[in-house]
C-alpha cells in the first residue's frame, strides 16, 4: 500500500473525523483560560512592557498572548516543558533514572512522566510567584490575599493546560504539547500580522511590507527543507544475505536529522540573554545594566553572543539526545555494522564525528532563524510580526508536518484494516 493511493475522501472514513472534532474541542478549551484575566492589574501598562523584553515576548507567543492579557492560563504548558528539560538533563546525570528509562521500557517511561508531572506543578508554583512579583508595579492593591489567589489560579491554569496536552497526545494526531503551542502561536498571528500591515500602509512602505511577506514565505520553505533533511548512514546486518551475491545486504540505514535538537537551543539562548536584565532589575548593579543593554535585540553584542550560545546549546543538546557509545553498543547487539568501520570504539568515534559535523549545520540553520527577523526589520524598516520569529515558525512547521504524517499513518492503517483477505479454504470448496 503506497502513500499515493491516499485521497481527500479517505480522511472522512473511519475514526479520523471524530478524533479531529475532539482535537478542535480540546484546543478551543485550552484558549478559554487565556481570556479570563487576573483581577486588579493595569493591563495596558503591562502589555506595553512586553515589547521591551525578548524573553517575555517569546513566552507570550507560546501562550498565545496569555501573558499580555494576564489570563489565568498565561503560564500555559511552559512549566511542563521546563520539567521535561530538567528530567532530560537528570536522566544523563543519574544512573537510576537512566536505568528506569532504558531498561524498564514503557513502565519506566510512565514513571518518569509521572515524576515530570509532579515537577511541573512545582515549576508552575515557582513561575506563578515570579509572575505575581513581576506584576507588582502594575497592581492596584498588592496584598497577601491577592498574591495567594493569583498564584493558585495561575498554578491551576497550568495544571489544566498540561492535562489537556496529555489528553490530546492520546488521540495520536500529534504531540499534545506541540499542538498547544502551535494553537497559541496561530491565534496570535492575525493580530500581530495586522499591526505590521497597518504600520506599512501608514508609512507608505509597501516595498518593506512585501520584503517581510516574501522573507516569511522563503523562511517557511527553508525550514521545511532542513527539517526533512537527513544524513543516512548505511548499515550491514550479518544475518541478511542477498540471494544472488551471497553477501550481506544494505537494507537499512541509520538516519540523523540535520536539526535534531529542534527549537531548544534558541529557547536556551533567549533565556540566557535575558538573564543579565533580570539580575539588573533585582540588584541595580551598573555593569549588569550595561550588559543587559548590550545583549538586548539591537545591542552591540546581541547577535554574536546569540549565535555562539545557539551553537553551544545545539552541540550539547544533540549529544544529550544521541549518545555515540550507546548507539554503537545497540548496533553491536543487533548484529549491525557500518561499512568499512569496525564495531565498538571505532563505530562510536565515527558516529561522534558525523554528529559533530551535523551540529555545525544545525547551529548555522538555527542562527539564521534567530538573526533573520532583526535583519529583515533593518532592511524593511518595519516591525516584523511576532510570528515571524524563527522559534515560532520552526514550531509551526514542525508541528504541521508531524500532524500530517500522523494523519497519513492513520489513513493507511485504516485502509489495511478494511482489506478483505483472500480466504484459501473457501476457494478450495
Amino acid at each position: 500500500m503506497e502513500d499515493s493511493t491516499i485521497d481527500f475522501g479517505d480522511f472522512f472514513k473511519g475514526p479520523l473525523p471524530g478524533k479531529f472534532l475532539k482535537l478542535l474541542g480540546f484546543l478551543a478549551l485550552s484558549r478559554l483560560g487565556v481570556y479570563i484575566p487576573l483581577g486588579g492589574v493595569n493591563q495596558a501598562a503591562f502589555a506595553g512592557n512586553l515589547d521591551q523584553n525578548s524573553l517575555l515576548g517569546t513566552l507570550d507567543s507560546f501562550s498565545g498572548g496569555g501573558i499580555g492579557r494576564l489570563g489565568i492560563c498565561s503560564l500555559g504548558i511552559v512549566p511542563f516543558i521546563n520539567a521535561q528539560i530538567v528530567f532530560q538533563l537528570l536522566t544523563q546525570l543519574y544512573p537510576k533514572l537512566q536505568e528506569l528509562q532504558k531498561k524498564e521500557g514503557e513502565a519506566g517511561r510512565k514513571k518518569i512522566l509521572q515524576y515530570t508531572r509532579y515537577a511541573s506543578v512545582g515549576f508552575a508554583i515557582a513561575q506563578a510567584i515570579g509572575q505575581v512579583l513581576f506584576l507588582r508595579p502594575y497592581v492596584n492593591d498588592f496584598s497577601t490575599e491577592w498574591v495567594l489567589t493569583s498564584v493558585t489560579l495561575l498554578t491551576l491554569g497550568s495544571v489544566f493546560t498540561t492535562f489537556l496536552g496529555e489528553t490530546i497526545s492520546e488521540l495520536k494526531l500529534g504531540n499534545g504539547t506541540s499542538l498547544l503551542i502551535f494553537t497559541s502561536i496561530i491565534s496570535y498571528l492575525p493580530a500581530s500580522f495586522g499591526r505590521t500591515v497597518a504600520e506599512g500602509f501608514q508609512a507608505g512602505n509597501y516595498v518593506g511590507l512585501l520584503t517581510i511577506i516574501l522573507s516569511f514565505f522563503f523562511l517557511v520553505l527553508g525550514i521545511v527543507y532542513v527539517q526533512e533533511a537527513e544524513r543516512k548512514i548505511p548499515l550491514n546486518y550479518a544475518s541478511r544475505y542477498g540471494s544472488r551475491t551471497g553477501g550481506p545486504q544494505r537494507s537499512a540505514y541509520l538516519p540523523f536529522k540535520v536539526n535534531s535538537s529542534g527549537v531548544m537551543p534558541i529557547i536556551f539562548s533567549t533565556s540566557s540573554l535575558a538573564l543579565p536584565a533580570t539580575l539588573a532589575r533585582f540588584t541595580g548593579l551598573d555593569f549588569l545594566k550595561k550588559a543587559a543593554i548590550a545583549l538586548t535585540p539591537g545591542g552591540s553584542f546581541y547577535l554574536p553572543t546569540n549565535v555562539l550560545l545557539i551553537a553551544f546549546f545545539n552541540y550539547y543538546y544533540t549529544f544529550l539526545q544521541l549518545d555515540p557509545d550507546e548507539l554503537s553498543e545497540q548496533l553491536k547487539r543487533t548484529g549491525a555494522s557500518i561499512p568499512l568501520v569496525r564495531p565498538g570504539k571505532n563505530t562510536a568515534a565515527f558516529i561522534k564525528t558525523v554528529l559533530s559535523r551535523i551540529s555545525v549545520l544545525g547551529s548555522a540553520f538555527l542562527a539564521v532563524l534567530a538573526a533573520g527577523p532583526s535583519v529583515v526589520e533593518q532592511i524593511s524598516h518595519l516591525t516584523a510580526f511576532r510570528g515571524f520569529a524563527g522559534t515560532s515558525v520552526l514550531i509551526l512547521v514542525g508541528c504541521a508536518t508531524d500532524t500530517a504524517r500522523k494523519v497519513q499513518t492513520e489513513i493507511i492503517s485504516q485502509k489495511y484494516k478494511d482489506i478483505e483477505f483472500y480466504d484459501v479454504k473457501s476457494s478450495d470448496k
